[in-house]
């Protein structure tokens, strides 16, 4: 029972002693008061919770600044990914929800398309939607279909002046 008063007095003795510093060094890291003290009283704790007690005040007081400016430091780093984070979400093209007037009229344009895609002759179409839709570059579509490069180009040219001439033969604008 005395070892448990003796040290809350020590305690009493170190925190008194020590917070306004550790309190003008979270806050000059975070410029936060709030905050600063927040993170002294949390090194306070991690000081209590510690299995052996530090010998000196000396050794508490550099052990306690050195907690507390890595709370501090790590505050600093959240806080900056929350901004950056919150930043990019701002930047962020806002999302439209589409109605359903225009879900419908994009719909039947995909289906237009999809149709107008079939008329056109296999080899052209095959370049086409590897160009397209799948995204990989003439070298990779030759590679792919053991043609040269130039003939994929030539190949998805034509496949998109015959899809153009499909569309417009039916009147269809499709964006």
């Amino acid at each position: 029972m005395k070892q448990v008063m003796r040290f809350a007095g020590d305690f009493n003795t170190i925190y008194d002693a020590l917070f306004p510093l550790l309190f003008r060094i979270s806050y000059r890291i975070t410029g936060d008061a709030t905050a600063a003290e927040d993170l002294c009283q949390e090194a306070f704790v991690r000081y209590l919770q510690r299995a052996q007690p530090l010998p000196t005040p000396d050794q508490a007081k550099y052990w306690l600044i050195r907690v507390v400016r890595n709370l501090s430091y790590n505050y600093e780093k959240r806080k900056g990914r929350e901004r950056r984070a919150l930043d990019r979400l701002a930047h962020e093209p806002k999302r439209v929800v589409p109605s359903l007037e225009n879900e419908a009229l994009r719909s039947e344009s995909s289906r237009l398309v999809r149709e107008a895609l079939n008329r056109v002759p296999f080899k052209l179409r095959t370049a086409l939607v590897l160009r397209e839709y799948a995204g990989m570059s003439y070298r990779e579509i030759g590679r792919s279909l053991r043609i040269s490069e130039s003939n994929v180009k030539v190949r998805v040219f034509r496949a998109r002046e015959l899809l153009k001439k499909i569309l417009n033969e039916e009147d269809l604008h499709v964006s």
